[in-house]
C-alpha cells in the first residue's frame, strides 16, 4: 500500500504541472503486488479517484467505455476506489466525473487484472483559460444526404433526437428580458423620438428598447434612422442587421453583417454572420461562423451556439464534444449540460444521456426546459432511466400548473411496470393524467395513455372515449386512431373498427411525408476526424 501511495504522488506531481483540463492516467501492471487485489480471469479493472492533493474522492461516477460505448457505471466507494470486476480482453476508456470535475484514461487489458489511477481537478470556470487550439478533434468537410443521417437507435428514437435538436436550437435565444416600468420607459423613449427625429441617440435607445422587447418590427424603423444619421455606430448597425434577419429580410441582414465583418473580427459579428447564414439555408458556411466565434471568443453562447449547429445538422459526435468542453468550462450552464445530454441520446447513450439532464435540473430546478428533454428521453429510450423518475416528481413540485409535469411523470411510473408491474403505481399515474388534462384539456398524448389504461383494464368504453378525446384535441396523433380501432374490434364494432384503421393509415402516410420533407431541408454535415481523409472527391 505504501508503494501505492507512492504512486499516487508521483501523478499528482505530474499533473500539477498540466494548465488544461486534467486527463491524467497511470496504470499499474500486476496489482496484486500491492495487496488491492489478486489476480483474476477473466480481465477485472480496479483503480481509484482522487484529486490533485492526494485526496480520495468517493462517490464519483465512473464510467467504462469501448469504442465510445458505455459498458458498465459505477461509483467510487467512501474510499475513493471502483472495480469493474468482469470485462472481457480489449481496449477500453475509463472516465471519472464530480460535479465539475472530470479525468479519463485508455487502458488495455489481455485476461489480467489492470488498475489505473484517475486524478481530477477542477475545470476552468471560464473559458478564457482554455487554450481554443487544443479542442476541435474534427472537421465539418462538407454537406452529405440526409439518409446518411447520424445517431442510433430506432425511428422512434431518431424522432425524438430530431425533436430535441430543435429544441436546443431554441435555447440559443435568451430569455425574453422583462424590462421593469416598460410603459413608462416606452413612452419617455417615444417622447425623445418625437421631441428630436433627428438624434441618433434617441432612435438607437427606443429601436434597441423594441429589440428587448423582441418587437423586431417595431424596432426596425427606428434602427435604421439611427443608422442613416450615423452609418459608423457598428453597435446600431449590429441591432440593425438582427433586426433586419428577425425580420426575414436577410439580404439586407446578409449585406450589414459583411460591412461589420470588414471593419473588425469579432465573436459577436461572426455568431450574428453565422444565424444569417443558417437562415439563407447556407448551413456549411454558417458552421465556419460559429468555430470562428468560438475562436476569437469561445464564451458559453458562443460554445454552445456551435455546438446546436452540428447536432442540428447530426454530426452528433462533433456536438457531444463541443458540448461536453463547453459544460466543463460552465459548470452552471443548464442549456449545456441538456444540450450534451441531448446529443448523448442521438448517440443510443441512453443512461449518459439521462444522467446529464438530471444535473441540468439540479442547476436550476424551477427551470422547465432539462425536465422536458429528460421526459422525452425516458419516453423512448428502451427501458427506465435511473435518476428520471425521481426528477420528473420534481417537476411536478416546481412548476404545479404545468400540465407536462404530471404527463412526464406518470409516464417515467408506467415505463417502469414493464420491469416489475405494480397497481397502486398505475392508479398514481392515472391520477397524474387526469391532474394533466384538468390542467390543460387540449394535451392529446395524456388523453391517449389514460385510453391505454382503461383498454389494457378492457374497459373498453372508457378507451374508446379517451382515443376519441385524442383525435379531437389532436387530429394528427397516429397511435389513437389505431388503438380506438382496435378498441373498436373488441367490442365487435367492425365496420368502425376499419374505419379508424383506414384513417390511421392516412395520417401515418402524411406524417412520413411531413418528416421527410424535413430531413431534406436539414443538411447533414460530412464530419471528417482528424488524420482522416475527406473523401470528398
Amino acid at each position: 500500500m505504501a508503494r501505492f501511495l507512492a504512486f499516487q504522488k508521483i501523478t499528482r506531481n505530474f499533473c500539477r504541472g498540466r494548465a488544461s483540463l486534467l486527463l491524467i492516467s497511470t496504470f499499474l501492471p500486476g496489482i496484486s503486488e500491492w495487496g488491492i487485489a489478486q489476480q483474476t480471469k477473466p480481465a477485472a479493472i480496479y483503480g481509484v479517484v482522487n484529486d490533485a492533493s492526494g485526496n480520495l474522492i468517493p462517490d464519483a461516477v465512473v464510467r467504462l467505455r469501448q469504442a465510445e460505448t458505455i459498458i458498465a457505471t459505477t461509483r467510487t466507494d467512501l474510499h475513493g476506489s471502483f472495480a469493474f470486476a468482469t470485462v472481457g480482453s480489449g481496449n477500453y476508456r475509463v472516465d471519472a466525473e464530480k460535479e465539475n470535475k472530470h479525468a479519463s484514461a485508455m487502458l488495455s487489458t489481455r485476461a489480467t487484472t489492470t488498475s489505473v489511477v484517475l486524478t481530477i481537478v477542477t475545470s476552468a470556470t471560464g473559458a478564457e483559460n482554455i487554450d481554443f487550439a487544443d479542442k476541435p478533434n474534427f472537421t465539418v468537410a462538407g454537406i452529405t444526404d440526409w439518409t446518411a443521417v447520424g445517431g442510433h437507435g430506432s425511428d422512434a428514437v431518431l424522432r425524438t433526437s430530431e425533436t430535441l435538436a430543435r429544441a436546443t436550437e431554441t435555447l440559443k435565444q435568451n430569455k425574453v428580458v422583462v424590462l421593469t416600468q416598460s410603459d413608462e420607459k416606452e413612452r419617455a423613449l417615444r417622447d425623445a423620438v418625437v421631441a428630436s427625429p433627428l438624434s441618433f441617440t434617441a432612435n438607437h435607445e427606443l429601436g434597441r428598447f423594441y429589440l428587448q422587447k423582441t418587437s423586431y418590427r417595431e424596432a426596425k424603423p427606428l434602427l435604421e434612422a439611427a443608422y442613416h444619421i450615423d452609418p459608423a455606430d457598428r453597435s446600431n448597425e449590429y441591432d440593425l442587421a438582427l433586426a433586419y434577419k428577425e425580420t426575414g429580410d436577410l439580404k439586407n441582414a446578409h449585406a450589414h453583417v459583411n460591412y461589420l465583418l470588414a471593419s473588425g473580427d469579432t465573436a459577436d459579428f461572426h455568431r450574428l454572420a453565422g444565424d444569417v447564414d443558417e437562415a439563407q439555408g447556407d448551413a456549411l458556411s454558417a458552421e465556419r461562423e460559429y468555430e470562428a466565434a468560438v475562436r476569437l471568443d469561445p464564451g458559453e453562447l458562443n460554445e454552445f451556439t456551435w455546438g446546436t449547429e452540428l447536432l442540428l445538422h447530426r454530426a452528433i459526435w462533433p456536438a457531444i464534444e463541443v458540448f461536453r468542453k463547453g459544460a466543463i468550462a460552465y459548470p452552471k450552464s443548464a442549456r449545456m449540460r441538456s444540450a450534451w445530454g441531448a446529443a448523448l441520446f442521438a448517440s443510443a447513450q441512453y443512461e449518459e444521456a439521462a444522467q446529464h439532464l438530471c444535473e441540468a435540473s439540479d442547476l436550476n430546478p424551477k427551470d422547465s426546459e432539462p425536465y422536458i428533454f429528460l421526459g422525452e428521453i425516458e419516453m423512448t429510450a428502451p427501458l427506465p432511466l435511473a435518476c428520471a423518475e425521481s426528477k420528473l416528481a420534481r417537476f411536478i413540485q416546481v412548476q404545479p400548473e404545468d400540465s407536462r409535469a404530471y404527463y412526464y411523470y406518470a409516464e417515467a411510473i408506467l415505463k417502469r411496470q414493464d420491469v416489475s408491474a405494480n397497481l397502486l403505481d398505475v392508479e398514481r399515474a392515472r391520477l397524474l393524467l387526469i391532474r394533466s388534462i384538468e390542467i390543460n384539456p387540449k394535451y392529446g398524448e395524456a388523453y391517449l395513455q389514460l385510453g391505454i389504461l382503461n383498454a389494457n383494464k378492457k374497459n373498453f368504453t372508457e378507451a374508446i372515449h379517451y382515443f376519441t378525446k385524442a383525435i379531437e384535441v389532436e387530429p394528427q396523433l397516429a397511435d389513437a386512431y389505431y388503438r380506438l380501432g382496435v378498441a373498436y374490434q373488441r367490442i365487435g364494432a367492425e365496420e368502425k373498427a376499419k374505419r379508424e384503421f383506414d384513417q390511421h393509415r392516412e395520417v401515418e402516410r402524411a406524417q412520413a411525408e411531413t418528416v421527410d420533407q424535413q430531413r431534406h431541408k436539414v443538411k447533414q454535415f460530412l464530419v471528417v476526424l482528424q488524420g482522416q481523409p475527406s473523401n470528398l472527391n
